[in-house]
């Protein structure tokens, strides 16, 4: 949808939802195209524990690295 920058003016929410229901909407300025309004795209919160139980370590991965010189 192509809109002139007085209509955007006017009816900016009503612009504003149909962007975010996925329209692609366009303000133009003396029918030239300008700005695209479109909705910003929120990252997933990130959600804790969901691998819990799935990811083991070794008993000694926390040992010292002296014991480890004569592989170098």
């Amino acid at each position: 949808m192509l809109v002139n920058m007085h209509q955007a003016k006017t009816s900016l929410s009503k612009l504003v939802s149909r962007a975010l229901e996925g329209e692609e909407v366009i303000i133009a300025v003396n029918n030239q195209p300008m700005v695209k309004l479109e909705p910003i795209r929120r990252k997933r919160q990130r959600e804790l524990g969901t691998l819990k139980g799935k990811i083991t370590k070794s008993e000694d991965f926390d040992a010292s690295l002296d014991d480890f010189k004569d592989y170098q």
